[in-house]
């Protein structure tokens, strides 16, 4: 099993050690990158990915690496801590960079096949909101299954967790971890995926740019041939 660990910040808080928690137990080879040290580039808005394909991007070479580890891997492991309710600009930043890749332009054929997981920590409150960020851009890719884990340490440090709150994530990563497993090479597109990919095969048979369309016919989708089979 390969697993891409991608955390929303650069420090090893209790975001991260949740995370890495889970990616231990899930076992296989774990390929870790941390935002922004890995990747810390602002979209410009030039629309290159979208008009002209995902190489016209300035940023496209930086971000080479984390493309090429998300595409090979199985489970793709998304971390942020809550920033005002939502997820760092760090992880925003990133997921940026990706919107050439949502079903309504480009999606990548192998994401329809993984499994992923938001996860997110706050002293207090605002997981629900800061793993939606995360979740919204997942599904849009294809991901056919997203976990959510939210859970409030009541602590700015991980050091400073108590001893209960550690006990409850324990359990929590058992659980998740063993779903997962479970779920290992069984993930398939539900309803509202395949719902929302069909009503882009309508608009890409005319195509919303043509290196959209393009791709689309190559690919064979805006025929009878579909990214999961």
């Amino acid at each position: 099993m390969k697993i891409v660990l991608i955390n929303g910040q650069n420090h090893k808080g209790s975001t991260y050690h949740v995370g890495r928690q889970l990616a231990e137990k899930l076992g296989g080879d774990v390929k870790e990158f941390f935002l922004p040290r890995d990747f810390g580039e602002f979209c410009t808005g030039c629309a290159g990915c979208f008009m002209k394909g995902e190489s016209a991007c300035p940023h496209y070479e930086k971000l080479r690496p984390v493309t090429k580890a998300m595409d090979e891997a199985d489970i793709l492991i998304l971390t942020s801590p809550v920033y005002v309710y939502h997820a760092t600009g760090s992880m925003k930043a990133f997921l940026d960079h990706y919107g050439y890749r949502w079903m309504v332009h480009r999606p990548e054929e192998k994401m329809f096949r993984k499994q992923a997981v938001c996860i997110s920590t706050a002293a207090g409150a605002g997981m629900k909101s800061t793993n939606k960020d995360m979740a919204d851009s997942l599904f849009f890719w294809g991901v056919p299954k997203i976990y959510r884990y939210g859970v409030a340490v009541q602590a700015i440090e991980w050091k400073g967790v108590k001893g209960s709150i550690r006990k409850k994530i324990e359990k929590d990563t058992d659980k998740l971890a063993g779903k997962i497993k479970r779920n290992a090479g069984k993930a398939r597109p539900g309803i509202k995926t395949r719902v929302f990919f069909f009503a882009m095969h309508l608009m890409q048979k005319k195509g919303l740019n043509e290196t959209d369309r393009i791709y689309w016919k190559k690919k064979g989708w805006t025929g009878g041939k579909r990214p999961w089979k």
